[in-house]
């Protein structure tokens, strides 16, 4: 594209330093590390006479460790992890375990998560009608909304149109189309904004709405705030008349509670239009801007119903520091505007993964697609990082003859991920499983698509971060005439894509043979 026109800027452009690095999870990672060391290596030096009774101690605290970290209901994955740490670093690997289980930070975080579900349970109920239909029609998809509504209240609708975007550029182009027929509300939920091309089209539409009385509201992930915007950039759309708030700001101290971050990608236009998927606020989205190759994303847009959950899900995620918390705009009744017409098609149902409870939405809705298929699966994901059930439930799909085809980044957008997906390769291709990579560039989509019937797309990632550490949401159809256009996408991305295989594998480079396996021991803690 490369428009030259000009945008609305609020800020100077953002240059990452030494705030960025010292926050980053790398950083913080190896500082823990190092004072895990000094916290084991210290008392031997000093104790130095008594060693013989400080081994004893040290092997007797390591046994209860690992007995209780057996029994805890941590993933398995997670529990290998921590058994590795607090076997090589007993007193220093159970205080990291305790940080992160007891820290303050997550201690507060989950409370306000259950409170503003336990407040908001009710609020767009699962209309009976709709779901006695889809009992009619496939009782597998009534026990998945029957999970879906266990812990928060996630319907299936009937009477909503959803489209499917290939690309950024096209979820653009249709958002700001709909911004701009926006009345009442406009709510903005994204992991990642930046100044520039993208951002500034949006924000002229944003600015002029609110001056027109239009309800607008603005979140980023805090983490935005040490590396595209600056700390106050809220304040500078409170002066546009925007509502803003950061997400989770990174303060200057430590916490696992910056662990949990905001991950959703979320646009809600008068509670009538939704928009969900990977594309995030940042020029290299609609490839504006040239990061890693051309950048493959996509996305969904909702007319109807369904759209009252993302209302509510932003509103949920918006209330949870907020004194007093108003849901009002999800408790109005979905009314059709007469003068747009819609062609709703089978089932849409929009759900959320919070990682503070103990439900892995995220990961259980992806197992049971796996799990029910019966023809295909079709798979793209910007990471592979996976835990021993997500792994198991992939090579079960491809030992039972089910056609599973993976579609990975042809270029990295960080080495190490992209080594521990590597990682996973050999034991997938000889389970069935077949392994693209996209040569033109990078794969941000996060989409699913099954048997012609069944497609999730959304913004979790298969990887551990996604499904076990960030606040998600995704947009899960059933029969819905969009289908068969996410899986027409899928085989026009795999004609661009290499396949890997056995020969190929042998080739990687060395770097990824060997970082892949060794960083794999800690992938939890990444």
């Amino acid at each position: 594209m490369n428009q030259n026109e000009n945008v609305i800027r609020l800020a100077k452009p953002r240059k990452q330093g030494i705030i960025s690095l010292i926050f980053s999870r790398f950083f913080i990672i190896t500082l823990l590390i190092l004072i895990q060391l000094a916290v084991i290596i210290l008392p031997i030096i000093l104790l130095r006479p008594y060693l013989h009774h400080v081994f004893i101690l040290l092997g007797l605290f390591t046994l209860i460790m690992l007995i209780y970290l057996f029994n805890s209901r941590m993933d398995s994955t997670a529990k290998m992890t921590w058994m590795l740490i607090i076997s090589l670093l007993q007193v220093g690997g159970a205080l990291l375990l305790l940080f992160t289980q007891k820290n303050t930070g997550s201690r507060l975080l989950r409370e306000y998560s259950e409170r503003v579900i336990s407040e908001t349970r009710d609020a767009i109920p699962q209309d009976p009608d709709v779901l006695k239909k889809l009992r009619q029609e496939d009782i597998y998809t009534d026990d998945l909304v029957t999970y879906l509504n266990r812990s928060n209240c996630f319907p299936a609708f009937a009477d909503t149109e959803a489209t499917y975007f290939p690309s950024g550029e096209e979820k653009f182009r249709a958002m700001l189309d709909e911004l701009s027929r926006a009345e009442k509300f406009i709510f903005m939920e994204y992991f990642i904004i930046e100044e520039g091309y993208m951002w500034g089209k949006i924000l002229e539409i944003l600015i002029a709405k609110a001056k027109a009385g239009v309800d607008v509201r603005v979140m980023y992930d805090g983490m935005c705030e040490i590396s595209t915007l600056p700390p106050d950039y809220y304040t500078l759309l409170e002066a546009q008349g925007i509502k803003a708030r950061a997400y989770a700001p990174i303060m200057p101290f430590l916490s696992s509670h910056y662990n949990y971050r905001d991950h959703r990608k979320i646009c809600v236009i008068d509670g009538k239009t939704a928009f969900n998927g990977g594309v995030n606020l940042a020029d290299e989205y609609i490839n504006e801007r040239e990061r890693f190759g051309h950048w493959k994303d996509t996305a969904v847009m909702l007319k109807g119903g369904a759209a009252r959950s993302f209302t509510l899900m932003f509103l949920q995620m918006w209330n949870m520091y907020a004194e007093p918390r108003d849901y009002t705009e999800a408790l109005i009744p979905y009314a059709p505007d007469e003068t747009v017409k819609i062609s709703p098609s089978g089932y849409v149902i929009p759900y959320a993964d919070c990682p503070v409870d103990e439900e892995k939405v995220g990961e259980m809705v992806y197992m049971d697609i796996l799990n029910r298929a019966g023809s295909y699966v079709h798979i793209m994901t910007p990471y592979l990082i996976l835990d021993g059930e997500l792994e198991t439930a992939l090579l079960y799909a491809g030992q039972r003859g089910i056609d599973v085809k993976l579609i990975l980044p042809g270029i990295p957008d960080k080495k190490l991920p992209y080594s521990l997906a590597k990682s996973h390769y050999r034991r997938l291709l000889e389970a069935g499983v077949k392994i693209y990579e996209y040569t033109p560039g990078f794969v941000h989509a996060k989409v699913c698509v099954s048997d012609d019937e069944k497609g999730v797309v959304g913004t979790i990632n298969m990887d551990y971060r996604s499904l076990y550490h960030h606040f998600e949401c995704a947009t899960y159809m059933y029969r819905c005439s969009c289908i068969s256009d996410i899986e027409r996408d899928f085989q026009e991305t795999l004609k661009q894509c290499r396949q890997v295989t056995e020969e190929t594998i042998r080739g990687e480079k060395s770097f990824y043979k060997v970082m892949g396996p060794v960083i794999k021991l800690i992938a939890p803690l990444l």
